[in-house]
């Protein structure tokens, strides 16, 4: 029996076998990023290299064009779904290594948000939301628009910028907006944790008995982009206020992250709502301490406009 080594010679003698070899090693040393991969190696790569790893740079090729053009995770087509290639050298061969693409980066991180957080806020609607798509045809609707179009384009991870407060009557697109936001933000591959407060409140006193109280107020604290979803809409106690709410304010405050909300109430009204706990307490400087936090990460828009839910 022949040996392989032997066969693959005798076969490589042919025309028409190495014709095509000849045009496949031209179209993977004509591909720019492998190119640039051999002028950054040149020095350790010798053509010797090439020959032998030649169907891995073919591989890499391959797979680099189809995270390019690759819609989203779920039509992700690669022999990894989810993982992009890059070549590193090893030893006396060329090989590949995958990583996790930005697509499946974010995707994992809201999995897990989702899987400890049941209150994670992401409505059909917030999924399809758009800058595209939002009216910019009342108060302050223009200048809400501009500052998210803004905030989108210039935060990157550990920049500090403010958030909005945006406020307004039920139905004009405060909460859509911030899934625009956080789906402008999902391109560039950042992550935003977006929670529904009257329902995140609820999990976050169900959680003293299961004792995961600290690991999710830790993931909420700790989030790029926080999004407070319809604050005020809560019935209050001095415990969800002070050590829930008021350690997150505290802690995004210290560290200068970007935090927004939504709300019916303005500055003064959702202070009023802050003050006066379920069971009557009144209780002005522990609502005033938070108020300070709120106003020093966002920055107050009115929505205006008509119930976009009812037309």
């Amino acid at each position: 029996m022949e040996s392989i080594d032997k066969t693959m010679k005798n076969l490589y003698q042919t025309p028409e076998f190495r014709k095509r070899y000849e045009d496949l090693k031209q179209e993977v040393l004509e591909d720019p990023d492998i190119q640039d991969f051999l002028e950054e190696n040149k020095e350790l790569v010798s053509n010797r290299m090439i020959e032998t790893n030649l169907m891995k740079l073919y591989e890499y090729k391959s797979q680099a064009i189809n995270c390019k053009d690759c819609p989203d995770l779920s039509r992700c087509v690669n022999l990894m779904k989810g993982y992009e290639p890059s070549l590193v050298i090893e030893g006396n061969r060329i090989d590949i290594h995958y990583r996790p693409c930005p697509e499946k980066l974010l995707d994992d991180e809201r999995r897990k948000t989702k899987k400890l957080i049941q209150s994670f806020y992401m409505s059909k609607e917030i999924l399809n939301a758009s800058f595209a798509d939002f009216f910019l045809d009342s108060d302050g609707r223009l200048d809400a628009f501009e500052y998210a179009e803004r905030f989108t384009a210039e935060y990157a991870k550990g920049s500090s910028m403010k958030g909005l407060y945006l406020h307004g009557e039920f139905g004009v697109g405060k909460s859509y907006l911030l899934g625009a936001i956080a789906n402008q933000l999902a391109e560039k591959g950042i992550a935003s944790l977006i929670v529904y407060v009257p329902e995140f409140l609820r999990e976050m006193k169900q959680s003293l008995g299961d004792q995961t109280l600290n690991e999710k107020l830790e993931t909420v604290k700790k989030a790029h982009v926080l999004m407070l979803d319809d604050i005020g809409a809560e019935a209050m106690s001095s415990w969800t206020r002070d050590e829930i709410l008021g350690s997150i304010m505290q802690y995004r405050m210290q560290e200068q992250l970007p935090t927004f909300f939504t709300s019916n109430f303005d500055f003064s009204g959702l202070e009023y709502h802050l003050t006066y706990t379920q069971r009557g307490e009144e209780e002005k400087m522990k609502a005033r301490r938070l108020m300070e936090r709120i106003k020093f990460l966002s920055i107050p828009i009115k929505l205006g406009g008509p119930n976009r839910r009812h037309l």
